[in-house]
């Protein structure tokens, strides 16, 4: 079979959601929903050119999503399982093992190398509720870019005001061998003492610690590592 390859998500497609809500900000997940993979794959292979089936193996619900090999006359099954939703379960599991069998023919596989998503307690709303923070804001994905290898160079996250509350470019490639994972452990210091990121990247004279270079993340790391826990 030639080798068929479905584009990339556009920002539309992609869901914000949060993760973990801390007193000092949020962490953001990014995903994509049975719609747009429904779409993607009608977009790749045609209306009749795929399908879907269902079964439980040793409890749990797999999907098979199989495209059509015009070559061998032969369809082409990718398969995996699903979790439960907190509503509908058997729906939930339904839609994440078809959402998870369409990852494994390569549509949103590039949702997996997105950086980690912090937004600051700063430009957020958040209330208590029942002993519960919840936070009123909704977040989209504001631009996204994605390169040939299926890996996300620069995003852009905003606010239902339209604000811009994260923004992240991958470095230069002389860079990449560490920063990625030094940007993460500026991320977890920052949740850690409590810092903004707005106090950290105004002290080092940029826009976010995206734009930072190996010389300022190191020294940033060293002084947050001396700086104690937030109470």
């Amino acid at each position: 079979m030639e080798e068929i390859e479905s584009r990339e998500l556009k920002a539309d497609e992609i869901e914000c959601r949060i993760g973990a809500i801390t007193d000092r900000g949020i962490t953001l997940l990014l995903y994509k929903n049975a719609r747009v993979d429904q779409a993607i794959l009608d977009e790749t292979f045609g209306i009749f050119g795929w399908q879907r089936h269902h079964t439980v193996i040793g409890g749990s619900l797999y999907c098979s999503v199989s495209v059509w090999d015009e070559e061998h006359q032969d369809w082409i099954m990718k398969q995996d399982v699903g979790s439960e939703s907190d509503y509908e379960k058997e729906k939930g599991a339904a839609s994440d093992s078809f959402k998870r069998a369409c990852v494994n023919l390569g549509i949103g596989r590039e949702l997996y190398t997105a950086p980690l998503i912090w937004v600051s307690a700063d430009r957020l709303q958040i209330q208590e509720r029942d002993h519960k923070k919840i936070v009123k804001d909704r977040f989209s994905v504001k631009s996204i870019n994605i390169s040939e290898d299926k890996v996300i160079t620069a995003l852009a996250i905003e606010n239902q005001r339209r604000e811009t509350v994260f923004e992240y470019k991958a470095p230069a490639k002389e860079e990449a061998g560490t920063s990625d994972e030094e940007v993460r452990e500026l991320y977890r210091e920052l949740e850690r003492t409590g810092v903004s990121e707005q106090i950290l990247v105004k002290r080092y004279g940029v826009r976010s610690i995206a734009e930072m270079n190996a010389v300022m993340r190191k020294r940033a790391l060293a002084g947050l590592k001396k700086t104690a826990t937030a109470a």
